[in-house]
């Protein structure tokens, strides 16, 4: 494990204005949008992530139906950013080449595509046209706790192969513990020669202390969203993340005060909800289930008279993943009909 982090570069990406769009039930406004990328990128964070939770072209009845395209809001923070990287997720079968074409024409220099852990095959034109495009490419690997380290390994090797320049692993479901995010980060970063980095989840409030072990263990990338505003429980806190790299004494592009006030003045007013680790999300967590379940669990639990917990337990056993949001009105129909 590669413990000794005093003066080592990490590069932060924040997902605040796309993980956190679950928070928000994907109803950013344009002003908010333009707003909270101009309050990143002026307080140093290297990438800004802005796309529907579900990334490009996730606006759909199946996954929320966004405020506004992520075309309008990319332009939007196009125009604020000056310094940061410009960034979208993509997961292939639900963004497109075409979906890729579009975020690079408005503003976008980097793209994260993201399959499921054991699917980065599916991502290879992706990456491929990022590269072509002149854009960085992320491989950007979901679900990590599903997979062996071998596995994860396996994967991120794929996706090195079609020209990716970072390999990520994202804790999906924040059911990782610190052990768990070293073991997966180490095994990459001993493996592939080019930078690993990770997603934290926070839904047994383990976000910061798994991306610190992320960290210590190879990774230099980082992700947080202002407040931990994200899907479940959320995030690890870009503003704790940014406090805590610095105590390391690790090199960071962003002023720790600008952060905070980033999230105190920008994202605090316009949540929806406290980002806490409730029943729900606790048991995300626990049940190893993909964090965006947690709104639309807690809708058919309502729908359907039941507890969100007993669906998601359920979810688990039958080992759903993002994607499968459809089988959560399956599972609580089930459910509600023994």
């Amino acid at each position: 494990m590669k413990t000794n982090v005093n003066g080592r570069k990490i590069h932060i990406v924040d997902t605040s204005l796309r993980d956190g769009s679950h928070a928000v039930s994907h109803q950013f406004t344009l002003e908010q949008t333009a707003d909270i990328a101009e309050g990143l990128d002026q307080s140093g964070i290297d990438f800004v992530e802005i796309s529907h939770g579900d990334g490009l072209s996730g606006s759909s009845q199946n996954y929320g139906w966004g405020l506004f395209s992520d075309e309008e809001r990319l332009a939007a923070a196009n125009k604020k950013i000056s310094n940061a990287q410009l960034t979208v997720l993509l997961l292939p079968g639900i963004g497109t080449v075409e979906d890729l074409k579009m975020a690079r024409e408005n503003g976008a220099n980097a793209v994260r595509v993201a399959t499921h852990v054991t699917e980065a095959d599916i991502g290879q034109q992706h990456i491929e046209l990022a590269k072509e495009l002149g854009m960085k490419a992320f491989g950007f690997l979901m679900m990590a706790h599903m997979a062996p380290a071998e596995k994860v390994v396996e994967h991120a090797k794929l996706f090195e192969s079609y020209g990716a320049d970072v390999a990520y692993i994202a804790d999906s479901a924040g059911t990782m513990f610190p052990e768990n995010a070293a073991e997966k980060i180490g095994a990459m970063a001993d493996a592939l020669s080019i930078p690993v980095g990770f997603h934290a989840h926070n839904n047994f409030g383990m976000g910061i202390a798994n991306a610190v072990a992320a960290m210590q263990a190879g990774a230099t990338y980082l992700d947080g969203s202002l407040r931990g505003l994200g899907a479940g429980a959320g995030n690890a806190q870009t503003e704790v993340l940014t406090a805590v790299l610095d105590k390391y004494g690790c090199d960071i592009n962003a002023d720790i005060y600008k952060v905070m006030d980033a999230a105190q003045n920008l994202v605090a007013p316009i949540m929806h909800r406290p980002q806490i680790i409730d029943t729900t999300a606790l048991m995300l967590g626990y049940a190893g289930v993909y964090s965006s379940f947690l709104i639309h669990t807690k809708k058919a639990a309502e729908r359907f008279n039941l507890e969100a917990r007993d669906i998601l337990l359920e979810l688990g056993k039958r080992k759903m993943v993002g994607g499968q949001e459809d089988m959560i009105i399956d599972v609580a129909y089930e459910l509600a009909n023994k």
